[in-house]
């Protein structure tokens, strides 16, 4: 609320802060905190860790519903008598808390999801239990169990977000007659609040980077090259392989919802946003226990890591897809069939023309999530296949943080481009 509503220094920048710290992943932060106080483990270090790394799930939503806010019903309660804190809780709260809400449940469809910080900070969440049991003993049949237990209660975290999703959508429907003017504070409250942002954004971007630049000068060790190189090649090559997989998937897909809504369309988008609620290490096992029983040459092969990948992140693609192509409005795609046009014709001559910002911003996020998954990437990866995900996740297993340092800047560096993307996106709508 402070960044839509307040007049702050640099507006710009804030924006960008608040959405930065998506660049940084949980098992980064973690490995930072650990490199920082090596004794901290526990489930207070971890609730720490996830309430960083899952703050912009919340304020992105949240701040995009605040910006697009009509403020007419605002300023009617303030005509009634109501004051401004009054006002805004009874009128533009309502406005702003579905996206909010449904920002939340993503943030806790990631804890319940996530590997690498539970695991660095030896807490024995799902699933890292998961992890050992299928590391730790030839019977995987407990690694089954508990990965659909987490499976089941992963689903319904995801159907409480498809409903409040569909609230969040009825709400942005309406038209604002007026978006809210940022106030002008006294100079004291302006920097007491600019302050409190800049702490924010301190604990969850600038502390990581921080200790990863003091461990590597700590270190005082040259970084591997050809290994680090090595890695980040094979990392790009997996990334842009599982990105434009998933723009060719998703495309059809995405048209559909965006053009042709029906109970078929409807069924065949669920089942595609079937991955956005397994975590990677569930989708993982799936995927070995598949390639073993029916295709054994495939287990542990690209081809097997990159299909993952796809299930993992199509829906990413899917939402930016359909997103671009309702932008595009329906009479020019007409006027195109009444000039003879074939369907793919105008597809290519219009539709997708103009819908292809969007959709190479999915595909471009689809790369960059690919780059930090690490719990799929530990279980199919080809023996002798190195990402910079496993290489932090080999460095910090053996505790050489300097070693690791370099690589984690790497995917940070790496994941701030789609960060930035959004931030610039959110700002100017």
């Amino acid at each position: 609320m402070l960044v839509v509503r307040v007049r702050l220094p640099a507006p710009g920048l804030w924006w960008v802060l608040a959405s930065l710290p998506l660049a940084v992943p949980s098992y980064i932060t973690a490995f930072a905190w650990l490199a920082a106080w090596p004794g901290i483990n526990g489930f207070w270090p971890l609730v720490g860790v996830m309430v960083l790394a899952c703050t912009p799930y919340v304020t992105i939503p949240a701040l995009a519903a605040l910006r697009l806010a009509d403020a007419g019903p605002e300023d009617v309660a303030r005509t009634l008598g109501r004051g401004p804190v009054t006002a805004f809780a009874t009128v533009t709260l309502p406005q702003v808390l579905p996206a909010a809400l449904a920002g939340a449940l993503l943030a806790a469809l990631y804890t319940l999801s996530d590997f690498g910080a539970p695991a660095l900070l030896r807490y024995p969440a799902f699933t890292w239990a998961i992890h050992s049991s299928y590391t730790g003993s030839l019977d995987r049949v407990t690694a089954a169990v508990l990965a659909l237990l987490l499976t089941v209660l992963v689903l319904a975290v995801v159907l409480a977000e498809r409903r409040v999703r569909r609230r969040s959508v009825a709400g942005r429907a309406v038209v604002a007659t007026r978006r809210a003017e940022p106030v002008t504070l006294r100079p004291l409250a302006t920097g007491v609040v600019a302050t409190a942002l800049a702490a924010v954004a301190a604990a969850s971007l600038l502390l990581p980077l921080g200790v990863l630049a003091g461990r590597i000068v700590a270190a005082g060790t040259r970084p591997d090259w050809p290994d680090l190189l090595r890695s980040t090649a094979t990392t790009l090559t997996l990334g842009v392989a599982a990105g434009a997989l998933v723009v060719a998937l998703a495309v059809p897909v995405g048209v559909l919802a965006a053009r042709y809504r029906g109970r078929v369309t409807g069924v065949v988008e669920s089942v595609a946003y079937l991955g956005h609620g397994l975590p990677g290490i569930v989708v993982g096992l799936s995927l070995v226990f598949l390639s073993l029983g029916l295709l054994p040459g495939l287990y542990q092969t690209a081809p097997v890591l990159v299909f993952a990948y796809a299930v993992l992140f199509l829906p990413k693609a899917i939402g930016a897809t359909r997103a671009a192509v309702e932008r595009v409005p329906t009479a020019v795609e007409e006027v195109s069939c009444t000039l003879g046009r074939s369907a793919l014709g105008t597809w290519f001559a219009v539709t997708g023309r103009q819908a292809w910002p969007g959709i190479a911003a999915g595909g471009l996020l689809v790369t960059v999530t690919t780059m930090k998954e690490l719990p799929a990437t530990l279980m199919l990866r080809p023996i002798g296949l190195d990402t910079l995900a496993t290489d932090l996740w080999q460095h910090t297993s053996l505790g050489t943080y300097g070693a690791a340092a370099p690589t984690a800047l790497l995917l940070v560096l790496a994941a701030s481009v789609p960060a930035w993307f959004l931030s610039e996106r959110g700002r100017r709508r």
